[in-house]
């Protein structure tokens, strides 16, 4: 054999995931080693997380969640309390858990307890794990409680400053946001940086995402007998009115980059209701209408852009075609926009570094423009953040949806080498 060829095996285990990992401390083997060992432990917790029906209008399933993951916090030395809020949020309340001490970094871990669909029924396929809330976000709540179960059994929580907020109410948050967020905010103020555990996405993080706000659009016109719409004294009726406004939103505001603008519920005639989960209409063909309702959301890349978008939206809204009038509302704050930031990006290259040593490759920066509001955009900025660390899956929101357990290790190693990196 040839020298060259001898040198191809030693070469390829030089290239090989163990080889790569050389850059880990004998500390951070043991913490990848135990997420290695508690596969099986993962998947029953998630199981039994599932089985707890705790969609966001389930008070009492949303507090027994808190308690289910709060136990195991407890057990990790974190003081863990129940958060609740003000009976008219119509919100049950958040998971609040804590380690004092004086080492390192002070981490804000992000998640949340309420799903959109209600819980019950799971089931494994191979590596897909079925059920509401596997991928958004009970396994990710588990990818963070799973990373701080193996820094507790190498030892490496001792001392370390560490807040855990998991949000009761983050697929339909209660009003008003400055009640429902509150708790947030304030482990935000102890915090010196945020990680939060929506889904991940490949071989990515989240350094930024998209804001969003609803708005609310009530035309007004003249009515009477279809045979005279547009005639001076009759106009163009309600409807008529309400597409152009609609067709003036899709054509301006569909060229700004990051910004869309959706119409989700929309009704028009002689007299007309809307909500924010239907509504109803009555009148007649041959009845110009006389009302339009509709309601929308609007999601944006910075709180300039938003601005910027809505003053846009009153000016069209204001261009009004003959005899009708419309009033644009923005009823709520929404959530704000998580801005890319310098301290985000560094954040990210820690954690690029940290899934490069563990022999997992690259993490590069999620396109905001695909991803939905999170909780992290309450906190960042100011604070530097990273969000997506959660679990991989598809179908959110759907009977369909499932976690990928096959992704869970590297998710849990990642979290838990950058846990311990940020605190020593």
């Amino acid at each position: 054999m040839s020298p060259r060829l001898r040198l191809l095996p030693a070469l390829a285990l030089l290239l090989s995931p163990l080889a790569l990992r050389a850059a880990l401390t004998p500390e951070e083997e043991r913490i990848a080693a135990y997420i290695d060992a508690h596969r099986a432990d993962f998947v029953r917790d998630l199981e039994a997380a599932v089985k707890i029906d705790s969609a966001t209008e389930n008070l009492a399933g949303v507090r027994a969640m808190s308690d289910f993951f709060g136990a195991q916090l407890s057990e990790l030395g974190f003081a863990y309390r129940f958060a609740p809020l003000p009976a008219e949020t119509k919100r049950a309340g958040h998971l609040v858990a804590e380690r004092t001490g004086t080492r390192g970094q002070r981490v804000l871990l992000i998640g949340h307890l309420d799903s959109v669909l209600p819980g019950g029924a799971f089931r494994l396929e191979g590596d897909k794990a079925y059920g509401a809330g596997t991928s958004d976000i009970k396994g990710g709540d588990l990818v963070l409680i799973y990373a701080l179960k193996a820094l507790h059994a190498a030892g490496a929580l001792e001392n370390t400053r560490i807040l855990v907020v998991m949000t009761g109410d983050e697929e339909a948050p209660g009003q008003p946001l400055a009640v429902s967020r509150r708790d947030l905010w304030d482990a935000a103020k102890r915090s010196d940086l945020a990680l939060a555990f929506e889904g991940s996405i490949g071989h990515t993080a989240t350094v930024a995402r998209r804001g969003i706000i609803s708005w609310e659009l009530e035309v007004q016109g003249a009515t009477g007998h279809s045979s005279a719409i547009f005639a001076p004294h009759m106009g163009s009726g309600a409807v008529f009115e309400m597409a152009r406004i609609l067709g003036e939103f899709h054509d301006e505001l569909r060229k700004i980059d990051g910004v869309t603008c959706n119409p989700a519920l929309v009704v028009g005639g002689t007299e007309a209701e809307l909500d924010r989960l239907g509504g109803k209409v009555t009148g007649k063909s041959n009845i110009v209408a006389q009302r339009a309702l509709v309601r929308g959301d609007l999601r944006f890349l910075s709180a300039a852009q938003k601005e910027e978008v809505k003053a846009r939206m009153r000016a069209i809204v204001a261009r009004h075609l003959p005899r009708t009038s419309a009033e644009l509302r923005f009823p709520d704050d929404g959530y704000p926009a998580m801005e890319a930031t310098p301290e985000n990006a560094a954040l990210l290259r820690q954690l690029d570094a940290v899934s490069r040593d563990l022999g997992y490759g690259a993490v590069e920066a999620y396109d905001p423009k695909s991803r939905g509001a999170g909780d992290a955009s309450f906190v960042s900025p100011p604070l530097p953040a990273l969000d997506g660390l959660g679990a991989s899956g598809r179908g959110a929101h759907a009977p369909g949806e499932f976690m990928d357990l096959g992704t869970m290790p590297e998710m849990v190693k990642r979290t838990a080498v950058l846990l311990y990196r940020l605190t020593r």
